[in-house]
């Protein structure tokens, strides 16, 4: 079975890219060249919405701030989440209350399949962890009793049919770095290099990827291409995929291109269409075409008790690429795209973040119109959009319009 990529133009100026063999389809829409197609109100740009043909491209109207319920975020009566372990320093929204469902919390570790290192920091090695992502398991770190950096060398990669679960568990105390040279972590249900253990390989339940307790650091994708590339510290493509207690820092992906994302996160497909959950965890610095810190295609999110903060997305062109530009720019921090998926905000904060083109904070594009985004006991603030944006911060077409509860939002 080959990946083979196919390009098809389809009405109102969206394009619509596919890679055949169980590939995702890859659909934008940049409003900016033509009104998006059908009915739906929330695609016809209005007042503080995405400016039209008619209008200068870096045109656009400043909405008032939208407070869902009116109280504040942080008010929220919800408990501590339960189930949360010791992260790495710094993760998540100190103020976050949301409570976590079980599918969201950290995996026990208390049994390790295997542990990286002796005790000493100089046993905490690149190829250490390679072998050990390789082999699969629960992985634990025995790196001494201080904070360590592990340097990869190479990015460490998940052989599809060695799990099925695999788990990451820093202990709060290890950054693994990229060094500004590669990705970090790969895993991808439908690259043979890793191994097809399925006939389904864009749906299949393992293996199971979770990360906690770690800090990413300086992860870089650029001229990554597989699967349209993205991706700076993790690529995900099928199974099940979760981070939880997590911080990514200063990540980075390639700075161009319509549809290219991630630079902490790139996820493609998920077992029956389940989310991805990100808990607790914090993401800063990262630049990237699209999604400053996350980027997906047709895949959920549920984002509980986080922080999204200094992210960027560089490209130029959105997407459809106008003519003349490279393409991309949307997301500050959220980049999401395809038809049916959702996207969940709730006990998050998601500020300072910046697009050159639509959604400085989420760029969220369902082409069928039937995802949907829900942002609850949320703050998304001073999140520029310097091309477009119809709700402040937000680049939105879906489902009706976006739901806000008990969230700000300016």
């Amino acid at each position: 079975m080959r990946l083979r990529p196919s390009i098809a133009a389809v009405a109102f100026g969206v394009a619509i890219a596919t890679l055949t063999a169980c590939s995702p389809s890859v659909p934008s829409a940049d409003p900016r060249g033509a009104q998006a197609p059908g009915s739906d109100t929330s695609a016809t740009p209005s007042a503080g919405q995405a400016p039209g043909a008619g209008q200068a491209p870096g045109a656009q109207a400043t909405p008032a701030a939208q407070t869902g319920l009116g109280s504040s975020p942080t008010a929220s009566a919800s408990p501590t989440p339960p189930g949360a372990s010791k992260g790495a320093r710094g993760t998540g929204n100190a103020s976050g209350r949301v409570t976590v469902p079980a599918a969201g919390r950290a995996v026990d570790t208390s049994k390790p399949t295997r542990t990286v290192g002796n005790g000493s920091p100089d046993s905490c090695t690149s190829a250490a962890v390679i072998r050990a992502v390789a082999a699969g398991g629960i992985i634990t770190f025995d790196c001494g009793p201080d904070p360590v950096t592990i340097r990869m060398t190479a990015t460490a990669k998940v052989r599809n049919a060695n799990g099925p679960q695999v788990v990451l568990d820093g202990g709060g105390k290890v950054t693994l770095s990229g060094q500004g040279k590669r990705r970090i972590l790969y895993m991808n249900t439908c690259d043979a290099l890793q191994g097809w253990t399925t006939s389904h390989c864009d749906d299949q339940d393992h293996p199971r990827l979770t990360v906690q307790n770690l800090t990413f650091a300086d992860g870089d994708a650029t001229g990554q291409r597989t699967d349209g590339g993205g991706g700076g510290a993790i690529f995900v493509r099928g199974g099940r995929f979760k981070v939880v207690n997590s911080r990514f820092v200063d990540n980075r992906c390639d700075r161009t291109g319509p549809d290219l994302g991630g630079a902490a996160i790139r996820v493609l497909d998920q077992h029956d269409d389940q989310p991805v959950y990100v808990v607790n965890s914090t993401f800063t610095g990262g630049s990237c075409a699209n999604g400053g810190a996350l980027s997906s295609i047709g895949v959920s999110w549920v984002v509980l008790n986080s922080v999204l903060r200094d992210n960027e997305a560089v490209g130029e062109g959105a997407n459809p690429a106008r003519s003349g530009t490279p393409g991309g720019g949307s997301g500050g921090a959220i980049y999401c795209d395809g038809n049916n998926f959702s996207v969940r905000l709730a006990g998050t904060v998601v500020e300072d973040n910046d697009a050159r083109e639509g959604g400085g904070a989420i760029f969220f594009v369902s082409n069928d119109r039937t995802g949907t985004l829900r942002i609850e006991n949320s703050t998304l603030r001073r999140n520029p959009s310097h091309g477009f944006e119809n709700h402040p911060g937000i680049f939105y077409l879906g489902s009706g319009k976006p739901t806000f509860t008990a969230s700000t939002v300016r």
